[in-house]
């Protein structure tokens, strides 16, 4: 596939060609980066995920699909930003937190209030993460953050995506088979000890694994109609129109119905969008473990390395972007954890097979945007998007209660990661900020402001006793 290589070509050990633009490295497909066409089809499948949140902007915020599918390709134009900026990350969602701003926006009642909260919560993340970039200050926001607070947060966060599924009158209830084989499916390819065994001796299994939740998705395209829950797809054919015009002139700040949030709205948005941005910085600490594994695997014949304020940056453009041209529940995150992984081990398979990771990761993303456009891949998964979005919140479940419970470093720690959590999915992000700083005073005192990165566990009195009487 030389034709689809770049006119610039890195030397060995070198940065992949750009042109500077600031903090920033301008990088164009076929002139600075190989075009990727294994990724771009796989981007071209993988667009299902991505439109999996157009039923939460139906539910949520009354838009039609017409409408919550132009925010969709909007978003997917914003993705593009990082390869083509220097950022070597298949960005996506905040998935973690997707149930803590629902959780927030009912709250409000729907119409032009819940859209002033949306609208504010988005701008004052794209804000908070721009300047945190700017300035660098990115990793030390979230030191200062007391371990118990950040466990508590991730749990909570998990908790909130599976009760999101599971809550009474909700998606389990009216699709109760499909979700069941389809979540079983995906669990048993994504973390079963089994499948891991079986995976790296055959190649089918291999890269059925290397999809990550698209072969559940597609298992369910067939189960949902055979089990009467949904019905077979109308597959048409053409191409999906975008309605800009109608977007921009009813469903943002500048649409005469909705206007531009009071300053309150942005006062009671700053709680979570603290807790998001804990949720958001320990997908960079991931982003940057992946690149790192990935460049030394490949000894060094690329230089590339993450940036982490890089990345605040574009996160923090894309962020205040859409809340004012098309305001997004999904919200824009660093990075889709499961394709990241995906596009990592394909480089490590040398340069014959992706070039450069900007070629693997912006070829991904341009899959996923051009599959947007095309009416029979829409019209394929359409009926089943609620179950699409219910996968996805039950895998972002288990992995943050995970990573959740990891964060911890102490049984004081889950304690408090557990009243945290509690507060957080009944209540709001702000009362749990604040319930976790008075217990994490009361029990750890001074202590809390302690170097919680480098805390020693085994000299918490709690732990030691804990461990003895096992």
């Amino acid at each position: 596939m030389s034709f689809l290589g770049p006119i610039y070509k890195r030397e060995f050990g070198q940065k992949q060609p750009y042109i500077p633009l600031g903090p920033f490295q301008f990088r164009l497909p076929f002139i600075h980066y190989r075009f990727e066409l294994p990724d771009y089809i796989q981007g071209l499948l993988m667009c299902a995920v991505c439109l999996g949140i157009i039923p939460i902007l139906q539910e949520y915020l009354g838009m039609p699909f017409e409408i919550a599918i132009t925010i969709v390709i909007l978003n997917g134009f914003f993705y593009l930003w990082h390869a083509h900026l220097g950022d070597p990350v298949v960005p996506g969602w905040i998935t973690p937190a997707i149930p803590l701003l629902l959780l927030w926006l009912k709250t409000f009642p729907e119409g032009a209030a819940r859209m002033h909260a949306l609208i504010a919560f988005e701008f004052e993340l794209g804000l908070f993460s721009l300047l945190l970039g700017i300035t660098g200050l990115a990793k030390r926001f979230v030191d200062l953050v007391p371990d118990a607070l950040k466990s508590g947060i991730l749990l909570g966060a998990g908790i909130a995506a599976v009760r999101l599924v599971f809550q009474e009158g909700g998606r389990f209830d009216l699709y109760p088979w499909t979700i069941t084989i389809a979540i079983g499916f995906a669990f048993y390819i994504l973390f079963s000890n089994h499948f891991k065994t079986i995976r790296n001796k055959n190649k089918f299994f291999k890269y059925l694994s290397d999809l990550g939740l698209l072969p559940a998705i597609v298992l369910a395209i067939f189960i949902a109609p055979l089990v009467k829950e949904l019905p077979w797809p109308a597959i048409e054919w053409g191409f999906t129109i975008p309605q800009f015009y109608t977007l921009f002139t009813e469903w943002t700040p500048f649409a005469e119905r909705i206007g531009w949030p009071p300053l309150s709205m942005y006062l009671s948005a700053a709680p979570l969008v603290f807790a998001v941005y804990i949720v958001l910085f320990g997908e960079l600490i991931q982003a940057e473990a992946l690149i790192d594994e990935a460049r030394d695997f490949r000894d060094g014949d690329e230089d590339i390395h993450f940036d982490a304020n890089r990345n605040n940056m574009i996160v923090g453009i894309r962020n205040m972007g859409m809340s004012a041209l098309g305001p997004d529940a999904a919200m824009c995150g660093p990075m889709w954890a499961a394709m990241q992984v995906v596009e990592c081990e394909r480089y490590k398979h040398g340069r014959e097979a992706m070039d450069s990771l900007y070629g693997g990761v912006g070829s991904f993303r341009w899959g996923t945007f051009t599959g947007y456009f095309f009416s029979p891949i829409v019209t394929l998964v359409k009926p089943i998007l609620p179950i699409a979005l219910s996968l996805t919140m039950l895998v972002q479940g288990y992995v943050a209660v995970r990573v959740g419970i990891l964060k911890a470093r102490t049984f004081n720690d889950l304690g408090v990661a557990g009243i945290v959590a509690a507060v957080l999915i009944t209540r709001e992000a702000g009362a749990a900020f604040g319930v976790g700083i008075i217990l994490c005073l009361l029990i750890y005192g001074k202590d809390i402001f302690r170097n919680w990165a480098k805390y020693d566990k085994t000299k918490d009195p709690v732990f030691n006793s804990r461990i003895g009487s096992e």
